[in-house]
């Protein structure tokens, strides 16, 4: 994994988002950071909804945020979750993070401990069409 990453600042990041997650049904915050290769951030949060199926994860909101102001070039990521249990990352997210680097350094973290690891432990074997 990359020493160069400032994994504390990043951590720093989510949690400060995960303040304006919108979660009326759950009351889970989840807030996420995705550092891009450049050394830029985005930051997203969970916003939930009545139809729960179209609730919205905070990883895939950054992701999208990045990918829409032209980024795709990811370097690590770090997700907050305000609780004392410890949340890794849902399959759909750590499929859509794959997309873009599937060895992703991923720190994820509650107000009492954080595991820091990557994609391909998280998501081993992930769907590619480059496999075919």
């Amino acid at each position: 994994m990359n020493s160069n990453i400032d994994f504390d600042a990043l951590l720093e990041q989510a949690k400060a988002a995960s303040e304006k997650a919108y979660v009326p049904y759950s009351g889970y915050r989840v807030g996420a950071a995705l550092l891009c290769s450049d050394g830029s951030f985005f930051t997203g949060c969970n916003v939930e909804n009545a139809s729960y199926s179209l609730t919205l994860c905070a990883e895939r909101v950054a992701v999208v945020k990045a990918v829409s102001a032209g980024w795709k070039d990811f370097s690590a990521i770090a997700i907050y979750v305000e609780d004392d249990e410890l949340f890794p990352p849902c399959g759909a997210c750590r499929q859509v993070l794959a997309e873009f680097n599937p060895e992703l350094p991923v720190l994820y973290a509650n107000r009492n401990e954080s595991v820091l690891t990557d994609l391909g432990v998280l998501l081993p074997q992930a769907f590619s069409l480059s496999d075919r």
